[in-house]
């Protein structure tokens, strides 16, 4: 993948640009987990100003939050800076999404835990070189074509769901690493059990 396309939203994007019922207890919930993973610069921006990174939890349904596109870059988000998912077809490359910013341009593969499996409520994506190269194949790993915001993507990440370790390394997207759980605390904590072992 060229690092010149991060951050690019590669699916059609259906957007209503409005606010949407952001409830404090979510933001609150998922701004903190997010101000900690970018003070440890697994989300953030490249020297270049691409952001990287992005977390999401999920509402009723296979709807959820997610930070914004090209919202890397911020240090501190406001709920202006996330978008709803209202609605996604993986196949056909789509997503719906309700906001004031754009959807991540990584929502197919939120969308892809969420779907895959129920008990999933908190998806984490972040960027780490040193701890992408130590765990490449030593733990649950996409195939390497499969480049980040395709459904090529997404469909790999569906195979690996159930290898039930919580945590996926994309092989296709150099850096790229993604966490899940029942809860943005398990997520949070199965990524940074990994990062301290560094």
């Amino acid at each position: 993948m060229n690092k010149s396309d991060e951050g690019y939203i590669k699916f059609n994007l259906s957007w209503g640009k409005k606010a949407f019922d952001f409830k404090d207890r979510d933001f609150i919930q998922i701004n903190s987990c997010r101000d900690k993973l970018y003070k440890l610069g697994l989300i953030g921006a490249y020297s270049d100003g691409i952001g990287f990174g992005n977390i999401s939890i999920r509402q009723i349904r296979n709807e959820f939050i997610i930070s914004g596109s090209a919202s890397g870059n911020i240090k501190n988000l406001l709920k202006k800076h996330y978008s709803l998912i209202k609605d996604y077809d993986i196949l056909k490359n789509n997503v719906l999404c309700e906001g004031l910013t754009k959807a991540s341009s990584e929502s197919l593969t939120h969308a892809a835990i969420y779907e895959s499996n129920k008990e999933v409520n908190a998806v984490i994506h972040v960027h780490h070189k040193n701890m992408w190269n130590k765990y490449l194949n030593n733990l649950p790993t996409t195939c390497e074509k499969a480049e980040f915001g395709t459904p090529e993507i997404a469909l790999e990440i569906q195979k690996l769901i159930n290898k039930n370790r919580g945590i996926i390394i994309m092989a296709g997207h150099p850096e790229g690493i993604v966490s899940y759980g029942e809860s943005l605390v398990k997520a949070e904590e199965i990524l940074l059990k990994y990062f301290r072992k560094l």
